[in-house]
């Protein structure tokens, strides 16, 4: 007979199906369990250990007042050989999350508006102290404004560039010189002009048109014209002559201080001085004097340092050089240098060169002559008159040697 294969019911496989998974899942629990277990009994354990390493650590001290016993140390000796850490508590990484900002919240029925700027009060008053500063400084220049329109220098320029010829540079200078001292009344020292040049220039002429300036603006008192030949032609009377001029000049300067306004002295003829008036006169240059000596404005006329002016004037126009000569620093220094070798007071001046005058200039100055003599001005007579006096030739320049000085007597002849 054939064996018989017993075949499982069907139900039992369905059931085995079943209960696999509720096995593994009651494995995996047990596991965990006796994995927890172990944890809890080693950490139980571990506190034990320290417990008794603490009782130990304690039989170690004596009572107060008394001695280590023998027991003592050999119990520290003992729990020497054991070493315990406790656990350090470990801050943790996490970082703070930042506290964001709250927003400011505003009611519904409020509008909203920017932080009011708080004004300073300093503005008001920086504000005050700049309108009073422009005023002042408004009212001084009103004030120079006024003192230069005293003496009316734009009336006296015009005179001098219609009067004298050739001397354009050396008026715009002097003009210059005379404006910023004239500006004010209160001065650390006296102006002192020199003016220096050849013969028949025009200086003399310069100091009579200023002397009749300033008389019809200010007045006869406050203008003194000292020519040396005619008030100390002789050397014996030296010690008189002083006298008189120092009498001259301290009732000038006081009238004027009482009257603020500055006077003029002109000394022509300087040349002609003696060095003991020369002395005399340096006196009053000097910036260490009383406030009215200080307000004054001297001219000095004088043909010293003709020879320097005449030699630079050639040599430029030799050297085909284009520019103003009475502009020069140049010719100044020199012209100054030369001048102190005379007498110390020429360094306190003011340099005012009067350079050599063209043809062209000779023959305006006969025309004046003539129209002021009343004689018809022909053009052909005024270049033959020209020619008879003498130049200097450089080039396609000429220059009078004694500039306009014999033209009145040539003039003269003509009647």
């Amino acid at each position: 007979m054939e064996p018989v294969h017993k075949v499982a019911p069907e139900p039992k496989q369905r059931i085995s199906t079943v209960t696999s998974p509720l096995r593994a899942a009651y494995r995996i629990r047990h596991k965990y369990l006796v994995m927890k277990k172990r944890r809890v009994s080693t950490e139980q354990r571990e506190a034990g250990d320290g417990e008794r390493l603490g009782a130990v650590g304690d039989s170690w001290l004596p009572a107060k007042g008394q001695e280590p016993s023998g027991r003592s140390i050999r119990n520290r000796a003992k729990a020497a050989e054991y070493f315990t850490f406790e656990k350090v508590p470990v801050k943790s990484s996490r970082k703070r999350r930042s506290h964001k900002k709250c927003k400011v919240l505003y009611p519904n029925g409020s509008k909203k508006y920017l932080p009011e700027e708080k004004k300073s009060k300093a503005k008001y008053c920086l504000f005050l102290l700049s309108i009073i500063v422009f005023f002042q400084i408004y009212n001084a220049i009103e004030n120079l404004d006024d003192n230069v329109l005293k003496y009316d220098l734009t009336g006296l320029e015009k005179t001098l560039k219609r009067e004298v010829f050739g001397q354009a540079v050396a008026i715009d200078s002097l003009m210059d010189l005379l404006k910023d001292y004239l500006a004010t009344h209160i001065h650390n020292k006296p102006l002192v002009l020199s003016f220096n040049g050849p013969i028949g220039v025009g200086k003399s002429l310069v100091g009579r048109l200023l002397a009749k300036h300033f008389r019809s603006v200010l007045s006869d008192d406050l203008v003194y014209q000292y020519f040396v030949l005619h008030h100390c032609p002789s050397h014996d009377n030296i010690t008189s002559c002083q006298q008189e001029l120092a009498l001259g000049i301290s009732e000038m300067v006081n009238r004027a201080e009482e009257e603020e306004k500055i006077p003029l002295l002109i000394f022509d003829e300087v040349e002609f001085m003696q060095p003991a008036l020369l002395d005399f006169l340096h006196n009053y240059f000097q910036p260490n004097q009383t406030n009215e000596f200080l307000n004054v404005v001297y001219i000095l006329i004088s043909n010293y340092g003709q020879g320097e002016i005449t030699k630079f004037v050639l040599h430029n126009a030799s050297s085909g050089v284009t520019r103003q000569p009475a502009k020069s620093e140049e010719l100044l220094f020199i012209v100054q240098s030369s001048l102190v070798h005379i007498h110390p007071l020429w360094k306190h001046a003011d340099i005012v060169p009067f350079t050599l005058l063209e043809r062209d200039h000779i023959v305006e100055c006969f025309l004046e002559k003539m129209m002021t003599e009343g004689l018809y001005p022909d053009t052909a007579h005024l270049d033959k008159l020209s020619r008879e006096l003498n130049y200097y030739s450089v080039g396609e320049h000429q220059y009078a040697v004694q500039g306009c000085k014999h033209i009145d007597s040539k003039v003269n002849l003509l009647h």
